[in-house]
């Protein structure tokens, strides 16, 4: 479980690397400046609880299963950003003032990013951690 965390996370990462540096290339930024958090690695590593889900709902259509990754991403963002705050006072991610914000801690516009990235990861679980014989 543990090796599964550390993959998740790095996973994570490297997403969140490719997506920072996709916004500043779209805001034409050349040096493609992309960043993450050390946070990030273990709030991404959390999808190894996902991993019962996506045993569940093996059997649900391709979008059913992408929605219930979405939401409880969009929870486990929720949640975390909120801890975050509450306990060392600031959260990585500020979504204050963007479009679809809710209390700064999610962006409903980016639903679809992360339907992709439950997808990815329920792939990652069923065809890739097999091939590296992972418990």
């Amino acid at each position: 479980m543990i090796t599964r965390f550390i993959i998740y996370g790095l996973m994570g990462f490297l997403m969140e690397i490719l997506w920072t540096g996709l916004i500043s290339l779209l805001k034409k930024d050349v040096s493609l400046r992309a960043f993450t958090s050390l946070w990030m690695f273990f709030i991404y590593g959390m999808a190894v609880f996902m991993e019962p889900v996506f045993i569940a709902s093996g059997g649900l259509p391709f979008f059913i299963r992408g929605l219930i990754y979405m939401l409880l991403i969009f929870c486990a963002e929720y949640l975390t950003g909120y801890l975050l705050e509450r306990s060392i006072g600031k959260c990585p991610w500020n979504y204050e003032g963007a479009a679809l914000s809710v209390y700064g801690l999610i962006r409903l516009d980016y639903a679809p990013v992360w339907f992709a990235v439950g997808i990815i990861y329920e792939n990652v679980y069923f065809n890739i951690m097999p091939l590296i014989n992972l418990p």
